[in-house]
C-alpha cells in the first residue's frame, strides 16, 4: 500500500448512496431498484450505511473502496434474546483488495455497535474463510433439501386435521407474524421481524423477483386458528415432450405444532406439476428428516448458517439460559477486542447466570470464534475440543460445558439478509 494512502470509514451521505448500491450490485450480482435501496436505508438507519474511502495522496480525491451495512434486530438465544446487528452487503472494490479496507470497515462498524450496547453481531458469509479472523464463528447450520415430491412419502398415514388456504399480502401481514413470533421465542437463531421486513423480504411479489417464479402465500388453520404458513415461488416449464417440469422454492414455512408442520409439508409436496421442491434454510434436525419413509429422497446437504461474534462477552453469556447449574472458567483469546480477552468465570445458579473476571485457573481455553460457535448450542464444546478448537485445562471440562450450554434442538436462522 502506498505510504500516502489513507482509509476513512464513515456513514455515506445521501448523495453517495447511488455509488454505495452500485458497489453492492457489482459485488453480488443483480441490480437493486430504487424501492429496494430506500428500504435498505430505512431498515439499517443512515448511521449504519458505511463506506470506506481511500485517498491515494494527501489532499487527493477519495475513492469509495468498500461498503458495509448492518440491520439492528433481536436474536433469540436459549432461554431469552439478545440485541444483535446483522451485517450485510460487505464488499471491497477489486482494485483495493489486500489493503486493509475490510479490516478498517469492520473495526469501525463493530466498535460503533459496541458503543450502542449491542451484544452480538451476525452475518451470512459469502466467503466463510474471511470472517474467522474477525472473531465470527459458525453459530447455526442449515439444511438444504431438493426432493422429488412424488417420492416424499411420510412413513405413516395421518388423517388431515386442518386446512390450507391462499391469502394475499395484506392478510398474510396480519396472520403470519403472530405465528412466527410464537415460534421465534423458542427457536435459538431466529430474528425479530418488523412489518417492513415481512413485506419486503417475504410477502411482496416485486417485479425483479418474478423471474424466479410466481409468489404464493398460504396459511394452515386448525379449527379456524392459524397454526402455520408457507411462502413459496413456483415455475411450471414443460419439456420438449410436453411433460411438466415444475420447480417449487420454499422461502419460509413455519408451524407451531408437529401436526401442523407435517400437514404444511404434505401440502407443499402435493402441489401438481412439480418435479422438484427445494428449501434452503431448514433446521439441521428438521422433523422431515425423521418423518419420511425414505429420508434419502430429500437429498439433504448441510451448510454453514449464520456466523456470530460476541461484542459484549459477559452480557451475551449472562443473557442466555442454561440447561444445568455449575461453574466454568473460560480463558478466551480475542485479538480484535483485547478488553474481552482473558479469563471469565460463568456461574449458573437457580436459573440465573453471572459472568465475571477471574484469575482462577481455567477449565477451557478457546478463542472468541469458537465461543461464538458454541453460544447458541449449535456446536458442542466436546466437538470443538476434538477438532482442536478448544483445549481442556481441567478433566471433563468440555462435558461440563456441554451440560451447561445444551439445547433441546439445533439452532437455525430462517432469514437471509
Amino acid at each position: 500500500m502506498p505510504e500516502a494512502s489513507r482509509t476513512v470509514v464513515r456513514p455515506c451521505r445521501p448523495e453517495e448512496y447511488a455509488e454505495y448500491f452500485e458497489m453492492i450490485s457489482d459485488a453480488f450480482g443483480g441490480e437493486l431498484d430504487e424501492a429496494s435501496c430506500a428500504w435498505i436505508v430505512r431498515q439499517m438507519g443512515a448511521e449504519r450505511v458505511l463506506a470506506a474511502f481511500v485517498a491515494e495522496s494527501s489532499g487527493g480525491p477519495e475513492t469509495m473502496a468498500g461498503v458495509t451495512g448492518a440491520f439492528p434486530t433481536t436474536l433469540t438465544v436459549p432461554g431469552g434474546e439478545v440485541s444483535t446487528t446483522a451485517l450485510a452487503g460487505v464488499g471491497v472494490r477489486p482494485t483495493h483488495r489486500r489493503r486493509g479496507v475490510l479490516t478498517a470497515m469492520l473495526r469501525t462498524q463493530l466498535d460503533d455497535e459496541r458503543r450502542r450496547g449491542i451484544r452480538t453481531a451476525i452475518l451470512w458469509a459469502s466467503e466463510p474463510g474471511i470472517y474467522g479472523r474477525f472473531g465470527f464463528g459458525v453459530a447455526t447450520w442449515r439444511g438444504v433439501i431438493d426432493v422429488e415430491p412424488s417420492r416424499a412419502r411420510f412413513r405413516d398415514a395421518a388423517p388431515p386435521q386442518g386446512r390450507t388456504r391462499f391469502v394475499d399480502a395484506d392478510e398474510a401481514l396480519r396472520i403470519f407474524p403472530p405465528i412466527y413470533d410464537r415460534i421465534r421465542v423458542r427457536e435459538p437463531g431466529f430474528l425479530a421481524r418488523n412489518a417492513e421486513w415481512w413485506g419486503y423480504k417475504l410477502l411482496d411479489d416485486l417485479p425483479r423477483r418474478r423471474p424466479n417464479g410466481r409468489l404464493f402465500r398460504v396459511v394452515h388453520e386448525l379449527g379456524g386458528e392459524p397454526v402455520g404458513y408457507a411462502v413459496y415461488r413456483l415455475q411450471v416449464p414443460f419439456d420438449d415432450d410436453g411433460l411438466p417440469d415444475g420447480r417449487l422454492d420454499v422461502i419460509d414455512a413455519q408451524a407451531v405444532t408437529p401436526a401442523a408442520t407435517r400437514e404444511l409439508w404434505e401440502y407443499l409436496f402435493g402441489i401438481d406439476l412439480m418435479e422438484r421442491v427445494r428449501a434452503y434454510r431448514i433446521a439441521p434436525d428438521h422433523p422431515l428428516l425423521l418423518a419420511l419413509a425414505d429420508p434419502r429422497r430429500l437429498r439433504t446437504s448441510l451448510r454453514d448458517g449464520i456466523w456470530l461474534r460476541l461484542l459484549d462477552l459477559p452480557g451475551a453469556l449472562s443473557a442466555r439460559g442454561y440447561a444445568a447449574e455449575g461453574s466454568l472458567v473460560l480463558d478466551v483469546a480475542d485479538d480484535f477486542f483485547a478488553d474481552q480477552a482473558g479469563r471469565w468465570r460463568l456461574v449458573v445458579r437457580q436459573g440465573d447466570a453471572r459472568v465475571e473476571r477471574t484469575t482462577d485457573a481455567p477449565d477451557l481455553a478457546l478463542d472468541v470464534e469458537a465461543l461464538g460457535m458454541a453460544y447458541l448450542g449449535g456446536t458442542a464444546f466436546g466437538a470443538l475440543a476434538r477438532a482442536g478448537r478448544v483445549r481442556e485445562q481441567s478433566p471433563g471440562a468440555a462435558a461440563r460445558a456441554d451440560a451447561l450450554f445444551h439445547t433441546p434442538h439445533a439452532p437455525s436462522c430462517a432469514d437471509d439478509f
